[in-house]
């Protein structure tokens, strides 16, 4: 199970795959594989023909960025733009709801109308994403990339017999406030269905959950979309269950500032390091 988190979470998530498999636990093999958010690019990533050694290394040759001083962009396409931060924007339609349904449906209502009162090129963020995953095909094994619909509220997980592309897939659930559009329907960010969405491994054995925001959630509790709750069940259902989150040798990126893109240095080289360092202890799980 692969959450997101923005770039320092894509970035962690990466170094940590790369220092597991450095240390003899390869991830990649994995029967199910499910991606929300930025998790969704590490899932299209990880199981494409790129070895993740390779995808760390990549990480490692980017150019360096400073540090964006005005929190997390709010507009992939344009951060200067003025309005809401993402987190201003969606913790006041958070607040606002009744429940998870209604929260979704809500946070939908809001990005069309932002993408109505201000129009952008819809093949923009498509080409964004395409660039990013090595491979544009769907992987032989099981992936499973989270969505939610932005006109109904309504989830949807695709795969590779949904009828839709990888790169559209991806696309879709990393999404925040501006809907991606696949045929005649729109999609928002697989996140607003649960946080990391691990529920969707329930009947499997052995269920490895990678929470780069270590579980929290910013929706109510009684909702049941927190980390805890998918546990609980998956558990419950019988199956064995190892969450994994950063430590401090990230450093402290997994905050408002998980979309800049200087994070991501810091965040992969603490998961290569905690990946290398828990093989010992994942490799009775994982093989």
């Amino acid at each position: 199970m692969l959450a997101g988190a923005g770039a320092a979470g894509n970035a962690w998530e990466l170094g940590l795959v790369a220092g597991l498999s450095a240390a003899g636990v390869d991830l990649t093999g994995a029967d199910l594989v499910v991606g929300t958010s930025a998790g969704s690019t590490v899932a299209a990533q990880v199981t494409g023909t790129t070895p993740p050694a390779e995808l760390y290394a990549a990480i490692l040759a980017e150019v360096p960025r400073p540090p964006s001083h005005g929190g997390a962009v709010h507009r992939r396409s344009a951060p200067t733009v003025s309005g809401p931060s993402y987190l201003e924007w969606s913790d006041t339609i958070i607040a606002t709801s009744a429940n998870a349904y209604d929260m979704r449906r809500r946070m939908g209502a809001a990005a069309l109308e932002r993408e109505a009162a201000s129009p952008s090129d819809p093949t923009r963020w498509r080409d964004v994403v395409a660039a990013r995953l090595p491979d544009h095909d769907w992987p032989r094994q099981r992936v499973l990339i989270v969505a939610v619909d932005a006109e109904t509220g309504d989830p949807v997980v695709f795969d590779r017999d949904s009828g839709v592309d990888l790169v559209d897939a991806v696309a879709a659930s990393t999404s925040a406030m501006t809907p991606h559009r696949i045929g005649d329907r729109r999609y928002l960010n697989g996140g607003y269905r649960r946080s990391e969405n691990a529920d969707l491994a329930a009947g499997y054995g052995r269920v490895l959950v990678l929470s780069p925001f270590s579980g929290r959630t910013r929706m109510p509790l009684e909702w049941g979309m927190d980390l805890a709750s998918q546990v609980a069940e998956l558990r419950a259902g019988g199956s064995t269950v190892e969450t994994v989150y950063p430590d401090s040798r990230c450093g402290d990126v997994f905050g408002a500032d998980a979309l800049d893109p200087s994070t991501r240095l810091p965040a992969a080289r603490g998961g290569y390091a905690q990946g290398f360092d828990l093989a010992e202890r994942l490799a009775e799980l994982w093989n």
